[in-house]
């Protein structure tokens, strides 16, 4: 049996459901910030929605704080709307994406003078001994190919240019020719030898350069990045959210914490996090997508931290993915709604939006888990 609290913040949830807007359905590929498109991340919040959320709680000048930054989609629309961006995740593939959006190259004769020189660093190093190299990974490449890819990532770690590094993760795998892997899916990595046998497709099987698709992918990256100073507006923190200092005071939180037990990010990003440390054989374990008493301590952490730090009147904005449930206390929405509730008084639920996501929007069609978000909207008053 529910207790009384639980039944009035489900009272309340329900009361302040609304709708999203009409444009929230549209495609935004096309006209969005061509930066978000960098490299794949599963489960990414949709740019346009992004931008109306920071629009909508913010205003130009706000430092708008994003703690499971992911992909870095909430901090890039908070500097392309003038505002200041900070931004935290504990995945090693989230650090690099976030610090080359929020801090890339101001023009694209910048980054393509920087590639070159990477490139020409990375030609100088001798070849890798590819007998190193796991079995798992050295299917999915030509030898010349991986040879080049491991050179090049080895001077980018270096100098720790991460925009080149995620303009390099961008093109690591799929079946088209301007991407380098043998045929494979673009964003979980798995070969594709069936749909495509070696005897009936053996170009997509030959040596792929690095070099005239590393420039490609550049100059997609700038196709539609404004021209707007966005460095010295962001910072980046790689940890967790339990070990994380927000800044002193800020104007608006904007996050979606990842999706309990339906996403797994070390595995659907297995290659792409290789690549990134060559000595990964076990991911870092984030037990706060896999046990709901890990996920509970780190968003009490996390809203205590708000409760003291956001300023009054700003906004706190959770979006959370719902998972199929035949139990409605099971419902990861109302779990967060408790837990503000407890530790986080001052913040109070205005409302509620529920969307429902489209199978095209997924990374796998068929997956029955999560079928709706729901953006918690909370002023702290």
């Amino acid at each position: 049996m529910k207790s009384a609290k639980v039944k009035t913040n489900m009272q309340q949830f329900y009361k302040n459901v609304v709708s999203v807007p009409d444009h929230w359905k549209e495609s935004c590929v096309g006209a969005e910030c061509s930066l978000h498109q960098l490299s794949p991340y599963i489960g990414k919040l949709k740019s346009s929605i992004a931008r109306d959320l920071v629009a909508t709680y913010s205003k130009p000048g706000d430092l708008i704080v994003d703690p499971f930054s992911g992909s870095g989609t909430v901090g890039l629309e908070a500097l392309l709307q003038g505002r200041r961006a900070f931004t935290a995740d504990i995945s090693a593939y989230a650090k690099i994406l976030c610090e080359a959006k929020l801090k890339s190259p101001p023009s694209l004769e910048c980054a393509l003078e920087k590639a070159e020189d990477t490139l020409s660093q990375s030609h100088k190093l001798p070849n890798p001994d590819l007998r190193k190299v796991p079995a798992w990974v050295r299917q999915f490449f030509h030898s010349q190919t991986l040879k080049e890819a491991i050179k090049f990532t080895t001077v980018c770690k270096k100098y720790e240019n991460n925009f080149l590094f995620a303009c390099f993760l961008g093109i690591l795998h799929h079946q088209r020719p301007g991407f380098l892997s043998y045929p494979s899916s673009h964003l979980v990595p798995y070969l594709r030898e069936k749909k495509y046998p070696r005897d009936q497709f053996p170009e997509l099987y030959q040596y792929r350069e690095l070099r005239p698709r590393l420039l490609s992918k550049i100059q997609r990256a700038y196709a539609r990045r404004p021209q707007i100073p966005m460095n010295g507006n962001s910072v980046h923190k790689y940890c967790s959210v339990k070990s994380l200092n927000l800044p002193g005071s800020f104007d608006c939180l904007i996050t979606s914490p990842p999706y309990m037990n339906a996403l797994d990010y070390n595995r659907d990003n297995r290659l792409r996090l290789w690549f990134i440390n060559p000595n990964y054989s076990v991911a870092r374990e984030d037990k706060v997508i896999q046990k709901q008493e890990a996920f509970k301590i780190a968003m009490a952490s996390l809203v205590k931290k708000v409760n003291s730090s956001l300023k009054t009147n700003g906004y706190c904005v959770i979006i959370v993915g719902e998972r199929i449930a035949s139990r409605p206390k099971t419902h990861l929405s109302h779990f967060v709604c408790n837990i503000v509730a407890d530790y986080a008084p001052s913040l109070k639920l205005l409302e509620v939006i529920e969307d429902h996501i489209p199978d095209i929007r997924r990374s796998r069609r068929d997956y029955r888990g999560t079928k709706t978000e729901h953006f918690l909207i909370f002023q702290k008053v």
